[in-house]
């Protein structure tokens, strides 16, 4: 991490990924292949050409847009050099799978790795191809991009459709309303943020080779000045070097599979069939109601910003503050354990009242310093649904032997996988200690498989105003990982780098 003066040098959009600023949410057809490299020079020779789109906003958008992300397996079979490939996060290098990584992120049991159809040892693609179309032009833009060249530089591994459920989730409710706000102007003052929750995020939270929320740079591959990196734009922390990860970000992905019907016969089992205390129910776990609206209050100053729907921004505007006993939102609920809208110093204002805290005294409620600072820990989510919807009446009827298989390819962006993605993943969503509470992980992806002093994490408890707090007990296990790897997005002079053999 370097100390060098603040540089704002401007963003240039035509070399970042379009997915990382747009999502593509409008287009409602996407698929994605996993590719393996049969043949570098050809592989090579297909990415000095590709049509990446980039985030250069257009008037009118395109219809189709076409992203590719690379395995550290996937950059060494083309062969990007290993002084450079060393460069790289260790997260990233190392990959999702490996063992004592699983045992962090929940894969154990039903989503160990071996269980899984494609990112184990022996289905590890190498790369990502990610198409997205308007209705009706996913089929053309394939075949146009999956030539003869295409054919000869890769073996197709798996090919991963999607579901357009008009911004709904399987489990039936609305999804992807909480996005932190990327400062693509760099505005943000990080060292002024200490005490003051925000959805706005550095740029260097998401895209490599800027300012994080540290006020630092995120370590990268930098290489010297020659003829292949010479495209390569210098790096801001060391100019007389070329920065093969500016512009580019690391992408999670991991299939989710979300077994609707377990989730809703346990919701009415717990509720004796009353549809209004299932909905109820349902909503605690999650911590939205199904139409998306938060269970606490939502804060009425102006909203910040713009967005593609402002009924959606309003329904991301609130914190946890005016719920410090959990009431409204149960402390274990999902979107709770996903983004704890909390600040650094939880109530501290004033220098003296920081330093307070920092050496652990003056905590105004027991659950005020139990958590690390939100802003550390944003990601940027970028998934897909796929299999259809399953309504809750319709869950309730036995299962037939054609249901599609319903669930989420989870994708998410950030500049530090074990920062960003690892942590919220490790001490959020799986940790049965998260906020004070014990034998329990998240209701919705939690592994409910017994740790060592915790025999029992399928519980979930939610207080009761003025009375005991509520226990339920047995939880299954709603959704298990199928599949997943770590990929790099790169930069699209990036792209044409690796087209050159790095």
């Amino acid at each position: 991490m370097d100390r060098s003066p603040m540089t704002r040098s401007e963003l240039d959009y035509g070399d970042v990924q379009g997915l990382v600023r747009f999502g593509y949410g409008k287009m409602k057809a996407a698929s994605y292949v996993l590719l393996r490299v049969k043949n570098p020079a050809a592989g090579r020779s297909w990415l000095r050409k590709a049509t990446v789109t980039s985030a250069v906003a257009m008037d009118p958008p395109p219809s189709t847009a076409m992203q590719v992300a690379f395995t550290a397996a996937g950059l060494d079979a083309l062969g990007v050099a290993p002084s450079v490939l060393a460069g790289f996060s260790a997260e990233f290098l190392a990959g999702m799978t490996e063992a004592s990584r699983s045992r962090r992120l929940g894969d154990v049991g039903c989503n160990a790795p071996s269980r899984w159809e494609w990112g184990h040892s022996t289905g590890m693609p190498h790369l990502v191809v990610m198409f997205f179309a308007e209705q009706g032009g996913l089929d053309a833009l394939v075949q146009s991009v999956a030539g003869d060249v295409w054919s000869d530089a890769f073996e197709e591994l798996r090919w991963l459709g999607t579901a357009d459920l008009d911004g709904i989730e399987p489990f039936g409710f609305v999804d992807g309303i909480s996005q932190p706000r990327i400062d693509w102007e760099q505005r943000r003052d990080v060292t002024g943020a200490m005490n003051e929750y925000s959805n706005v995020v550095a740029l260097g939270e998401v895209l490599l080779g800027y300012r994080n929320e540290y006020d630092k740079y995120t370590d990268r591959p930098l290489v010297d000045v020659d003829s292949s990196s010479a495209g390569l734009l210098s790096a801001e922390d060391a100019p007389g070097k070329k920065d093969v990860g500016r512009n580019g970000t690391y992408l999670v992905m991991r299939d989710l599979r979300q077994d609707v019907r377990s989730f809703w016969q346990f919701i009415y089992d717990q509720v004796g069939g009353d549809v209004a205390e299932a909905d109820k129910l349902a909503s605690a776990f999650v911590g939205r109601t199904k139409a998306g609206d938060p269970l606490v209050p939502i804060q009425q100053q102006a909203i910040p910003g713009i967005g593609p729907d402002p009924g959606q921004i309003r329904r991301d505007q609130f914190t946890f503050d005016q719920d410090a006993t959990g009431v409204r939102c149960p402390f274990g609920a999902h979107v709770r354990r996903a983004n704890p809208r909390n600040t650094d110093f939880h109530g501290r204002q004033t220098g003296l009242g920081r330093l307070v805290a920092a050496l652990g005294f003056g905590s105004n409620a027991f659950r005020d310093d139990l958590m690390s600072s939100v802003r550390f820990h944003r990601i940027v989510r970028r998934g897909r649904e796929y299999g259809g919807g399953l309504s809750p009446a319709d869950a309730q009827r036995r299962a037939s032997p054609n249901d599609p298989e319903l669930g989420l390819h989870f994708i998410c962006l950030n500049a530090n996988i074990a920062r960003q993605f690892e942590f919220l993943q490790n001490a959020w969503m799986m940790s049965t200690k998260f906020s004070g509470l014990t034998g329990e992980s998240d209701p919705l992806l939690g592994n409910r498989e017994p740790l060592p002093g915790y025999p029992v994490t399928a519980d979930f408890m939610a207080p009761v105003e003025n009375g005991l707090r509520r226990r339920v007990s047995g939880l299954p296990q709603f959704v298990t990982v199928r599949g997943g790897a770590y990929f790099f997005l790169p930069s699209l002079r990036a792209v044409r780098y690796f087209g050159g053999g790095g």
